[in-house]
């Protein structure tokens, strides 16, 4: 066994949970009009590395080394996974876990040791590298063990959905393992299913139907309220759905249960909107860019683009002697493939060449443009005369970049962004409510997330959009009003400024403890964000944040649990590792409900997946409890 150690020079500690209540509000007010409507980002407490690379997913939110603070697992796609450890409230610089062509990531107790293990889906080398994915478990003194293969390993493939999940309702945890489609497979599926056999012990029990290209995103659900976990996948045509038949095998339900085929669908977020009991869907909708497709503000003299896989000439930039290009990227083999001028040379570059990057360009030394830019893969950059600058080349990778200074650019027609969609749960089958709730929005969104962050009682929505490369990406808050409706936040300060980068993943955590919801935002080609929530209501308000434990018997992991809540008026719903990642899993077994300005008991019922329950009622804000047993 192999195994990485990071020392771990701060004290742990017992932390069981934590009832973070703030004053009471004066009222109910609209949120619109009380809300602070700011976030800030947060720097020391966030050292990621300060550079634009590309993303795969959410990341993952878990407590590894069970201290009571929530830690992250980011992926940078092409680079590799990393830790960020949560050192009471202050994340370290990210330590490096597993580097290489990874994908999904999920964290859960695969074997019942109280160890947490974690699963990495390896990429396949756009088919010619086909691996399986690798496990670690971590232990308290935050040491990575890898662990050795299964008796029969897993499939080898073009590694993209892993999921931890209890699929046979017997309390531990069994494995959701999905492909991208290898031509040599010849339409076989490879969406493989399976089975804890105990001790950790995992051994293929059944497939899912095939799915096409990258269809491989999954929302695990219980759509139909049978305590059954149900699987929606999506990515990739028609959004399909799949009813859990508690046996490790599924039958697809997808007519019976949408009122319309969905496609272009980017993330899905179960979200009990209404507070009926029951889990509803977001959908945020999206599409990829077009070969080709162009940005350009004549006001900043700012441009971008967007190509991949062939041959690619744009129109001639005028911008005068010097170019300047800002978070160039395509990924290997093109990664550091720039040849210059009429003679082509190789322009080298002083140090890694994974990120984005920064080139300034002379035209003294770029002077003129090759007959012939296909020959050899790469970008073609060149001086032409009268002011102007020629961007061409051949590439298979996607690449993206942006230029300054350019005087005019033609207009590019950019197709029409599909809109978002909230679907309504009734008795399992879904209505469409988007409208009505006032959430809808035609843009552009590559993903979202839900939690309470005002602290009133109501599960809120924010949506990460498709960046246009060339201006900073401004998410967007819909805040629950409490009436089957929600508001937007007009001037919300969660921005990504770097230009060049594609909005993609988003994820909630409460990194400081202070009974706030924050937020983190992974760019796609660009970097990692933390926010911190400092809306005015959500410190008005109560809340309360519950540790999930194992079931008493000790049978079921904390992961899947579904965790309900009484106050006051209000009843609150959600299950512990639920999020709108696609790939991944998180595993946050710390579970955080608005209140609003209730103070009276408040009663707290949980569901583990093998059946097993649990009743507490909490009469005094000072109680510290534990639903369930520590890990």
């Amino acid at each position: 066994m192999e195994i990485i150690n990071k020392p771990l020079k701060v004290a742990l500690y017992a932390f069981t949970v934590s009832c973070i209540l703030a004053n009471v509000s004066n009222g109910q007010e609209s949120a619109l009009a009380t809300a602070n409507r700011n976030f800030t980002e947060v720097g020391k407490e966030f050292s990621i590395k300060d550079k634009n690379l590309r993303k795969w997913d959410a990341p993952v939110v878990v407590d590894l080394d069970n201290d009571g603070y929530l830690d992250l697992l980011i992926n940078d796609h092409g680079y590799g996974v990393q830790v960020c450890w949560n050192n009471k409230g202050k994340f370290e610089k990210p330590y490096d876990i597993l580097i290489g062509d990874v994908h999904g990531v999920s964290v859960g107790d695969l074997d019942g040791d109280g160890n947490l293990e974690i699963i990495m889906a390896r990429g396949g080398g756009s088919g010619g590298n086909a691996r399986n994915s690798k496990l670690f478990t971590v232990n308290k003194k935050r040491e990575f063990i890898e662990l050795p293969e299964f008796n029969v390993p897993l499939e080898m493939m073009r590694g993209r959905t892993v999921k931890f999940v209890d699929l046979d309702n017997d309390g531990d945890l069994d494995l959701l393992n999905f492909a991208f489609p290898d031509a040599d497979k010849k339409g076989e599926s490879e969406n493989y299913i399976y089975e804890n056999i105990g001790k950790g012990e995992l051994v293929l029990k059944s497939k899912l139907p095939a799915i096409k290209a990258d269809g491989q995103k999954t929302l695990v659900t219980d759509f139909n309220g049978d305590a059954i976990v149900d699987i929606i996948m999506y990515g990739n045509g028609i959004v399909k759905a799949f009813q859990g038949l508690g046996d490790l095998t599924f039958k697809e339900v997808t007519d019976k249960i949408f009122p319309f085929k969905i496609d272009d669908v980017t993330s899905i977020n179960e979200i009990d909107f209404d507070n009926d009991g029951d889990f509803d869907l977001f959908f945020t909708r999206s599409k990829d860019f077009e070969i080709g497709e162009t940005f350009f503000d004549k006001e900043s003299k700012t441009w971008g683009f967007f190509t991949k896989r062939g041959a690619f000439k744009f129109a001639d930039l005028e911008v005068g002697d010097v170019l300047n290009m800002e978070n160039f990227q395509s990924q290997w083999p093109n990664a550091d493939t720039y040849f210059i001028g009429e003679s082509g040379y190789d322009y080298k570059f002083p140090a890694e060449t994974h990120s984005g990057k920064n080139i300034r360009l002379v035209n003294s030394n770029s002077l003129g443009f090759p007959d012939n830019y296909k020959d050899k893969s790469g970008f073609y950059i060149g001086y032409v005369g009268n002011d102007k600058w020629r961007i061409a080349g051949s590439l298979n990778a996607p690449a993206t970049g942006v230029v300054h200074g350019v005087v005019d650019y033609p207009d590019y027609k950019h197709p029409k962004a599909p809109s978002t969609l909230l679907l309504e749960n009734k008795g399992g089958k879904f209505t469409d409510v988007t409208e009505k709730s006032k959430i809808f929005l035609n843009e552009f969104i590559e993903g979202a997330t839900v939690a309470d962050f005002d602290n009133n009682g109501f599960a809120d929505i924010l949506m990460v959009k498709r960046g246009d490369l060339i201006h900073p990406n401004k998410s967007v808050l819909y805040l629950n009003s409490g009436n089957a409706s929600f508001e937007p936040i007009q001037d919300l300060a969660i921005v990504s400024n770097e230009l060049g980068a594609i909005g993609m993943a988003v994820e909630t955590i409460d990194y400081d403890l202070d009974g706030k919801i924050d937020v983190v935002i992974g760019n796609e080609r660009g970097k990692w964000h933390l926010f911190k929530n400092e809306l005015e209501n959500a410190a008005k308000n109560k809340s309360v944040t519950i540790e999930i434990g194992n079931s008493k018997s000790g049978k079921a992991t904390a992961l899947g649990a579904v965790v309900e809540l009484q106050s006051c008026n209000k009843k609150q719903i959600q299950r512990v590792g639920s999020t709108g990642a696609s790939y991944s899993l998180s595993f946050n077994k710390f579970i955080h409900f608005g209140l609003d300005s209730c103070d009276k008991a408040i009663k707290v019922k949980v569901t583990w997946s093998n059946g097993e329950t649990s009743e507490q009622t909490i009469n005094s804000i000072n109680n510290k409890i534990l639903i369930g047993t520590k890990n």
